[in-house]
C-alpha cells in the first residue's frame, strides 16, 4: 500500500506596514513660529499708529459708499441690541473675550485632532493675517464709535468690559485699524475649516460663530460692514489659491486598508492536539461519467 504522500505547511509571509509618516509638524518649532507670526502682526499694526487724519477720512468715504450701497446703517444695529441692557452686555462679552481664545482654540485642536488640515489652516491664516496687515498700514480707518458722522457710541465705555482707552499716537492698540476686520475674518475662517475637516451632521452649526460676531463688532461700533466683507473677500482669495488638502472617500480607505493585509493569512481551526488542523489530503479524482450510448436507430 503506497504510503501517503507528506503535506508541507504552507508559509504564512506578511507584507510588513511601513509607518505613515506623521503630517504634524513638531511643536518644538511650530509653537515658536506662530508666536513669532502674531507678534509680527502686532507690532506692524502699532507702526501704522497715529493716522489720525487720514483715518477718519477713510471714514468719511466708508461711510458714504456704504449708503450708496444701500446697506443698513450700522447705527439701526445698535439702537436694536441697546433696547436690551442684558443683550447688550452680553455682545460686549462676546466681543471681548471670544475673538482671540476663540483662534488659539481651534489652532490647537486643530493641530492635535486634525493633523492632516493643520498646515492649510496655519497657513491660510498666515497669509489672512498678513494681507490685513498691509491694510491696515495703506488704508487707516477710525471705527465707528470714534467716527461723529455715524452717530454710534461705544458701548464697552457705557456698560463693560471696555476694550479700549483713548486713541494715542503712541500706544500698543492701534485703534485706527479697523480694514478689515480680523474679527469677521478669523470667525468666518474657524467656521470654514471645521466644516471642512469635519464629518458630523452639525459641524454646520460653526456658522452661528461668525454671524455672532459680524453683529457683535457692528452692534458695539468697533467696525462698519464694509470691514467684514473686506475680510470675507481677502479669505476667498486665500482659499482660492490654498485649496484645503483632499480627503479619500471611506470606499478608497477600506481599499487601501485591505491591500496592507497579510499576504496568505488563512483561519486556523485547532485540530485534536490544540494545534492547527491538517489539511486534507486530497482524494482520488473524481471520474467522470461515461457517455450514452447512442440508440439505435
Amino acid at each position: 500500500m503506497p504510503s501517503a504522500p507528506v503535506l508541507k505547511r504552507p508559509h504564512l509571509t506578511w507584507k510588513r506596514k511601513r509607518p505613515a509618516a506623521s503630517p504634524r509638524p513638531a511643536l518644538i518649532r511650530e509653537l515658536p513660529l506662530v508666536i513669532a507670526l502674531y507678534m509680527a502682526y502686532k507690532f506692524g499694526r502699532r507702526a501704522a499708529n497715529g493716522q489720525f487724519d487720514d483715518a477718519y477720512e477713510n471714514a468719511t468715504r466708508v461711510w458714504d459708499l456704504e449708503r450708496a450701497l444701500r446697506l443698513p446703517s450700522e447705527a439701526w444695529v445698535q439702537d436694536l441690541a441697546m433696547n436690551s441692557e442684558a443683550l447688550i452686555r452680553a455682545i460686549n462679552v462676546y466681543y471681548a473675550t471670544v475673538h482671540f481664545p476663540a483662534i488659539v482654540i481651534f489652532l490647537v485642536w486643530m493641530y492635535w485632532r486634525r493633523p492632516g488640515h493643520y498646515l492649510w489652516v496655519r497657513w491660510v491664516l498666515t497669509w489672512l493675517t498678513g494681507a490685513a496687515l498691509v491694510l491696515h498700514l495703506l488704508v487707516p480707518l477710525a471705527p465707528p464709535r470714534l467716527f461723529a458722522g455715524s452717530g454710534m457710541v461705544d458701548t464697552g465705555t457705557l456698560y463693560g468690559p471696555a476694550v479700549y482707552d483713548e486713541p494715542e499716537p503712541d500706544s500698543m492698540a492701534n485703534q485706527f485699524a479697523a480694514m478689515p476686520s480680523l474679527h469677521v475674518g478669523w470667525a468666518v475662517f474657524i467656521a470654514v475649516a471645521l466644516i471642512v475637516s469635519c464629518r458630523s451632521r452639525l459641524r454646520w452649526l460653526w456658522l452661528i460663530h461668525p454671524a455672532i460676531t459680524l453683529v457683535a463688532v457692528v452692534a458695539t461700533a468697533h467696525h462698519y460692514w464694509m470691514d467684514g466683507l473686506v475680510a470675507c473677500a481677502i479669505l476667498a482669495a486665500v482659499l482660492a489659491v490654498l485649496r484645503p488638502p483632499l480627503k479619500a472617500p471611506p470606499r478608497i480607505r477600506e481599499a487601501a486598508e485591505r491591500r496592507e493585509e497579510p499576504v496568505g493569512e488563512r483561519s486556523e481551526v485547532p485540530g485534536p492536539t490544540g494545534g492547527p488542523a491538517p489539511a486534507a489530503a486530497p482524494g482520488p479524482p473524481t471520474p467522470r461519467a461515461a457517455p450514452l450510448a447512442r440508440r439505435k436507430t
